[in-house]
Protein backbone atom coordinates (compact mmCIF):
# COMPACT_ATOMS: atom_id res chain seq x y z
CA UNK A 1 0.00 0.00 0.00
CA UNK A 2 3.63 2.35 0.94
CA UNK A 3 3.82 2.17 -3.02
CA UNK A 4 0.23 3.55 -4.33
CA UNK A 5 0.40 6.30 -1.14
CA UNK A 6 2.16 8.69 -3.22
CA UNK A 7 0.49 8.74 -6.23
CA UNK A 8 -2.70 8.70 -4.59
CA UNK A 9 -2.09 12.00 -2.71
CA UNK A 10 -0.58 13.70 -5.81
CA UNK A 11 -3.85 12.56 -8.09
CA UNK A 12 -5.49 14.49 -5.27
CA UNK A 13 -3.13 17.55 -5.22
CA UNK A 14 -3.92 17.30 -9.17
CA UNK A 15 -7.69 16.88 -9.39
CA UNK A 16 -7.42 20.27 -6.63
CA UNK A 17 -5.06 22.52 -8.67
CA UNK A 18 -6.89 21.54 -12.14
CA UNK A 19 -9.94 23.05 -10.72
CA UNK A 20 -8.48 26.65 -10.00
CA UNK A 21 -4.63 27.04 -11.88
CA UNK A 22 -3.95 24.12 -13.87
CA UNK A 23 -0.69 21.85 -14.08
CA UNK A 24 -1.59 18.89 -12.38
CA UNK A 25 0.61 16.49 -14.33
CA UNK A 26 3.96 18.34 -12.86
CA UNK A 27 2.43 16.83 -9.83
CA UNK A 28 1.16 13.17 -10.68
CA UNK A 29 4.43 12.75 -13.24
CA UNK A 30 6.74 12.56 -10.87
CA UNK A 31 4.83 11.15 -8.40
CA UNK A 32 4.48 8.07 -10.54
CA UNK A 33 8.52 7.97 -11.14
CA UNK A 34 9.54 8.17 -7.81
CA UNK A 35 7.20 5.13 -6.71
CA UNK A 36 9.38 3.06 -9.36
CA UNK A 37 8.17 3.55 -13.46
CA UNK A 38 9.92 4.36 -15.73
CA UNK A 39 9.65 7.80 -17.33
CA UNK A 40 7.83 6.61 -20.49
CA UNK A 41 5.50 4.58 -18.44
CA UNK A 42 4.92 6.96 -16.25
CA UNK A 43 3.30 9.71 -18.50
CA UNK A 44 1.26 6.70 -20.35
CA UNK A 45 -0.11 5.61 -17.10
CA UNK A 46 -0.60 8.92 -16.05
CA UNK A 47 -2.75 9.88 -19.71
CA UNK A 48 -4.84 6.88 -19.45
CA UNK A 49 -5.25 7.78 -15.23
CA UNK A 50 -6.53 11.49 -15.33
CA UNK A 51 -8.65 11.29 -18.51
CA UNK A 52 -11.83 11.99 -16.81
CA UNK A 53 -10.83 15.32 -15.37
CA UNK A 54 -10.94 17.51 -18.26
CA UNK A 55 -14.68 15.25 -18.70
CA UNK A 56 -16.27 15.67 -15.51
CA UNK A 57 -15.53 19.77 -16.36
CA UNK A 58 -17.21 19.53 -19.78
CA UNK A 59 -20.54 18.23 -18.52
CA UNK A 60 -21.30 21.19 -17.05
CA UNK A 61 -20.80 22.97 -20.44
CA UNK A 62 -23.10 20.75 -22.32
CA UNK A 63 -25.17 22.99 -22.70
CA UNK A 64 -22.88 25.77 -24.25
CA UNK A 65 -21.15 22.64 -26.55
CA UNK A 66 -24.62 22.06 -27.95
CA UNK A 67 -25.51 25.54 -28.68
CA UNK A 68 -21.41 25.80 -30.55
CA UNK A 69 -21.89 22.75 -32.02
CA UNK A 70 -20.46 24.09 -35.55
CA UNK A 71 -17.56 26.18 -33.78
CA UNK A 72 -16.86 22.45 -32.13
CA UNK A 73 -16.75 20.66 -35.26
CA UNK A 74 -14.42 22.57 -36.48
CA UNK A 75 -11.76 21.71 -33.93
CA UNK A 76 -12.90 18.28 -33.92
CA UNK A 77 -10.24 16.40 -36.67
CA UNK A 78 -7.10 18.33 -36.06
CA UNK A 79 -8.06 16.93 -32.28
CA UNK A 80 -8.60 13.70 -33.52
CA UNK A 81 -5.84 13.77 -36.02
CA UNK A 82 -3.07 15.58 -33.71
CA UNK A 83 -4.38 13.00 -30.71
CA UNK A 84 -3.97 9.85 -32.42
CA UNK A 85 -0.32 10.56 -34.11
CA UNK A 86 0.96 11.78 -30.84
CA UNK A 87 -0.40 8.65 -28.81
CA UNK A 88 1.81 6.75 -31.46
CA UNK A 89 5.21 8.60 -31.17
CA UNK A 90 4.97 8.55 -27.68
CA UNK A 91 4.70 4.39 -27.32
CA UNK A 92 7.23 3.73 -30.35
CA UNK A 93 9.83 6.35 -28.71
CA UNK A 94 12.70 4.35 -27.25
CA UNK A 95 11.96 5.06 -23.16
CA UNK A 96 15.62 6.31 -22.75
CA UNK A 97 15.33 9.25 -25.90
CA UNK A 98 11.92 9.95 -23.22
CA UNK A 99 13.68 10.06 -20.02
CA UNK A 100 16.05 12.50 -21.95
CA UNK A 101 13.04 15.09 -23.54
CA UNK A 102 11.30 15.05 -19.76
CA UNK A 103 13.20 17.83 -18.41
CA UNK A 104 12.32 20.05 -21.41
CA UNK A 105 8.60 18.62 -21.37
CA UNK A 106 8.49 19.89 -17.97
CA UNK A 107 9.92 23.10 -18.40
CA UNK A 108 8.08 23.81 -21.97
CA UNK A 109 4.76 23.00 -19.80
CA UNK A 110 5.75 25.59 -16.99
CA UNK A 111 6.53 28.55 -19.15
CA UNK A 112 2.78 27.90 -20.70
CA UNK A 113 1.62 27.83 -17.51
CA UNK A 114 4.33 30.89 -16.17
CA UNK A 115 3.38 33.15 -19.42
CA UNK A 116 -0.69 32.13 -19.75
CA UNK A 117 -2.25 35.40 -19.65
CA UNK A 118 0.52 36.96 -21.48
CA UNK A 119 -0.01 34.38 -24.52
CA UNK A 120 -3.90 35.07 -24.39
CA UNK A 121 -3.50 38.97 -24.69
CA UNK A 122 -1.23 37.99 -27.42
CA UNK A 123 -3.30 35.49 -28.97
CA UNK A 124 -6.17 38.17 -28.63
CA UNK A 125 -4.52 41.13 -30.41
CA UNK A 126 -3.72 39.13 -33.58
CA UNK A 127 -7.53 38.54 -34.07
CA UNK A 128 -8.75 36.06 -36.63
CA UNK A 129 -6.29 36.63 -39.55
CA UNK A 130 -6.40 33.26 -40.79
CA UNK A 131 -8.44 30.39 -40.59
CA UNK A 132 -5.94 27.14 -41.31
CA UNK A 133 -3.68 29.02 -38.43
CA UNK A 134 -5.96 28.12 -35.28
CA UNK A 135 -6.66 24.76 -37.38
CA UNK A 136 -2.71 23.81 -37.44
CA UNK A 137 -2.24 25.29 -33.93
CA UNK A 138 -4.39 22.69 -32.82
CA UNK A 139 -3.27 19.98 -34.82
CA UNK A 140 -0.28 20.54 -32.98
CA UNK A 141 -1.82 21.01 -29.43
CA UNK A 142 -3.28 17.55 -30.02
CA UNK A 143 0.13 15.77 -30.85
CA UNK A 144 1.48 17.35 -28.26
CA UNK A 145 -1.08 17.01 -25.33
CA UNK A 146 -1.24 13.48 -26.69
CA UNK A 147 2.51 12.59 -26.18
CA UNK A 148 2.91 14.71 -22.84
CA UNK A 149 -0.03 16.68 -22.29
CA UNK A 150 0.83 19.51 -19.14
CA UNK A 151 0.34 22.82 -20.67
CA UNK A 152 -2.43 21.84 -23.68
CA UNK A 153 -4.94 23.97 -21.84
CA UNK A 154 -2.95 27.47 -22.87
CA UNK A 155 -2.49 26.13 -26.03
CA UNK A 156 -6.24 25.02 -26.58
CA UNK A 157 -7.49 28.47 -25.12
CA UNK A 158 -4.83 29.88 -28.19
CA UNK A 159 -6.17 28.17 -30.90
CA UNK A 160 -9.81 29.14 -30.10
CA UNK A 161 -9.25 32.72 -29.57
CA UNK A 162 -7.06 32.72 -32.54
CA UNK A 163 -10.35 31.29 -34.25
CA UNK A 164 -12.36 34.39 -33.11
CA UNK A 165 -14.25 32.98 -30.61
CA UNK A 166 -14.11 36.00 -27.50
CA UNK A 167 -16.56 34.70 -25.31
CA UNK A 168 -14.89 33.26 -22.30
CA UNK A 169 -17.20 30.98 -20.83
CA UNK A 170 -17.39 29.65 -24.71
CA UNK A 171 -13.60 29.11 -24.84
CA UNK A 172 -13.44 27.00 -21.57
CA UNK A 173 -16.47 24.79 -22.59
CA UNK A 174 -14.41 24.43 -25.91
CA UNK A 175 -11.14 23.74 -24.29
CA UNK A 176 -12.21 20.84 -21.57
CA UNK A 177 -14.29 18.79 -24.77
CA UNK A 178 -11.31 18.93 -26.67
CA UNK A 179 -9.05 18.16 -23.86
CA UNK A 180 -11.23 15.36 -22.89
CA UNK A 181 -11.25 13.84 -26.43
CA UNK A 182 -7.13 14.00 -26.96
CA UNK A 183 -7.03 12.34 -23.53
CA UNK A 184 -9.43 9.62 -24.11
CA UNK A 185 -8.14 8.76 -27.48
CA UNK A 186 -4.65 8.70 -26.44
CA UNK A 187 -5.91 6.42 -23.51
CA UNK A 188 -7.71 3.79 -25.63
CA UNK A 189 -4.91 3.56 -28.16
CA UNK A 190 -2.27 3.45 -24.42
CA UNK A 191 -4.29 0.38 -23.28
CA UNK A 192 -2.97 -1.70 -25.72
CA UNK A 193 0.62 -0.50 -25.17
CA UNK A 194 1.88 -2.69 -22.61
CA UNK A 195 3.05 -0.31 -21.13
CA UNK A 196 0.01 0.61 -18.69
CA UNK A 197 0.41 0.31 -14.84
CA UNK A 198 -3.11 -0.82 -14.18
CA UNK A 199 -2.59 -0.93 -10.73
CA UNK A 200 -1.41 2.54 -10.03
CA UNK A 201 -4.36 3.49 -12.85
CA UNK A 202 -7.35 1.97 -10.29
CA UNK A 203 -6.09 3.78 -7.23
CA UNK A 204 -5.15 7.67 -8.81
CA UNK A 205 -8.85 7.97 -11.08
CA UNK A 206 -11.21 8.32 -7.85
CA UNK A 207 -7.77 10.12 -6.18
CA UNK A 208 -8.00 13.16 -8.98
CA UNK A 209 -12.25 13.15 -8.81
CA UNK A 210 -11.87 13.62 -5.33
CA UNK A 211 -9.26 16.71 -5.73
CA UNK A 212 -10.96 18.37 -8.46
CA UNK A 213 -14.25 18.47 -6.18
CA UNK A 214 -12.64 19.89 -3.78
CA UNK A 215 -10.35 22.17 -5.70
CA UNK A 216 -14.49 23.15 -7.49
CA UNK A 217 -15.57 24.17 -3.83
CA UNK A 218 -12.82 26.03 -2.52
CA UNK A 219 -11.78 27.74 -6.33
CA UNK A 220 -13.98 30.71 -5.57
CA UNK A 221 -12.31 30.96 -2.02
CA UNK A 222 -8.62 30.71 -2.91
CA UNK A 223 -6.54 32.99 -4.43
CA UNK A 224 -5.79 31.99 -8.24
CA UNK A 225 -2.06 33.84 -8.51
CA UNK A 226 -0.67 32.45 -5.38
CA UNK A 227 -1.50 28.82 -6.62
CA UNK A 228 -0.22 29.62 -9.87
CA UNK A 229 3.16 30.60 -8.35
CA UNK A 230 3.52 27.79 -6.41
CA UNK A 231 2.51 25.42 -8.95
CA UNK A 232 4.98 26.96 -11.90
CA UNK A 233 8.05 26.95 -9.19
CA UNK A 234 7.65 23.32 -8.43
CA UNK A 235 7.73 23.15 -12.22
CA UNK A 236 11.00 25.28 -12.97
CA UNK A 237 12.24 22.87 -9.75
CA UNK A 238 11.52 19.46 -11.16
CA UNK A 239 12.93 20.21 -15.03
CA UNK A 240 16.09 21.60 -13.26
CA UNK A 241 16.26 18.22 -10.87
CA UNK A 242 15.44 16.24 -13.99
CA UNK A 243 17.74 17.55 -16.03
CA UNK A 244 20.97 17.56 -13.47
CA UNK A 245 20.30 13.86 -12.98
CA UNK A 246 19.42 12.69 -16.26
CA UNK A 247 22.72 14.54 -17.90
CA UNK A 248 24.60 13.33 -15.48
CA UNK A 249 25.62 16.18 -13.21
CA UNK A 250 24.99 14.61 -10.29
Amino acid sequence: METYLIPILASIVAGFINAIAGGGTLITFPALIFAGLDPLSANITNTVALWLGPFTSALSYRRTLRENFPTLKTFLPPSLLGALLGAFFLIYTPPETFKKAVPFLIGFATLLLAFSELILKFITRLGNSSKLLPILLQFLTAVYGSYFGAGIGIMMASSIVLSGVSNMQLTIALKNFLGFVINLLGALIFLFSGKVAFDFVLVMMPAFMLGGYLGAVVAKRLNQKTAKAVIVAWGFLLSFVFFIKEFGLL
